[in-house]
């Protein structure tokens, strides 16, 4: 899961949550609502340890090859 889709999930379980007065039989919107914010909330921290874990692996090595070489080699 993305930091993106992470997002999405915040926002429509905070919609659920928060905006929705709908009341049904079978389901409590408002928690389906937290599940989302909750499943969001943890991908999104996933998502930016994955990240930061992703670039501490990524290393450059420079090999500098010209050394002291004269002009005609």
């Amino acid at each position: 899961m993305g930091i993106g889709t992470s997002i999405v999930l915040i926002a429509v379980g905070a919609i659920l949550r928060f905006a929705v007065s709908v009341h049904t039989a079978h389901v409590n919107w408002h928690i389906v609502g937290d599940i989302l914010m909750v499943a969001g909330a943890i991908g999104l921290v996933l998502s930016l340890i994955w990240m930061a874990m992703a670039s501490r692996r990524e290393t450059t090595t420079v090999v500098d090859r010209g050394g002291d070489r004269s002009a005609g080699y």
